[in-house]
């Protein structure tokens, strides 16, 4: 395969790429022009890994290539980015939840229970959706209700409510602070960042003060 077509704009259309798609579906999806993602759809057609339908393109998941791609991909993204890409770029309603959206909200500045030989990602996901998203989980090998490694910790309802924050969905702010104040052992310190961060009337100190 043509060492050039391997760039960042065909490895995030591998990674949103579906069965049976759409130019204008996957330039969405991805955040590129309709140029740009035509151009890069071609060369994927030329390479075989996609195959031009009426009105879209088909995913070849047995061509050589593609699987080639999608190891190059699991090998040099950081497993742990690689599951929060897959979220942004698969096009299904999602939102982070509990401590992610703790994460999101403190802007990395809190991030509890997670290590590297456990971490559970915490995310709601529609319904309607959820057959896509294991659809993609196993396209990319990625784990759902594990007990070692980076998995997801998926929780599947009809709707739910979510803002946008640092390009990811996540709870809202004022659903965080109460999932806070149900685990403040857990959270004493998270809601002061919040409060020094929001301006949120919390009245809670977590740091001690000395009177001298």
């Amino acid at each position: 395969m043509n060492i050039e077509t391997i760039n960042p704009y065909v490895i995030k259309i591998l990674i949103s790429a579906r069965e049976k798609d759409s130019i204008s579906s996957i330039s969405k999806r991805i955040n590129l022009s309709y140029g740009w993602t035509h151009k890069w759809v071609r060369e994927l057609v030329k390479e075989g890994i996609l195959k031009e339908k009426w009105k879209g393109v088909s995913l070849q998941e047995n061509n050589k290539n593609y699987r080639e791609i999608l190891k190059f991909i699991r090998n040099n993204i950081s497993e742990t980015s690689l599951y929060y890409l897959v979220l942004k770029l698969s096009g299904i309603q999602y939102c982070f939840t509990k401590t992610d959206a703790v994460y999101f909200w403190t802007e990395g500045r809190y991030n509890i229970a997670k290590y590297r030989d456990y971490y559970p990602i915490f995310v709601k996901i529609r319904k309607e959706d959820f057959s896509l998203f294991t659809w993609y989980c196993k396209k990319l090998n990625l784990e759902i209700n594990s007990k070692k490694g980076v998995f997801y910790v998926p929780e599947i309802i009809e709707e739910f409510n979510f803002t946008k924050k640092q390009d990811y969905f996540i709870e809202p702010l004022e659903e965080t602070i109460e999932f806070m104040k149900k685990n403040i052992y857990n959270f004493e310190p998270a809601l002061e960042i919040i409060y020094e961060m929001y301006k949120k009337g919390l009245n809670i100190k977590y740091k001690e003060i000395n009177n001298l």
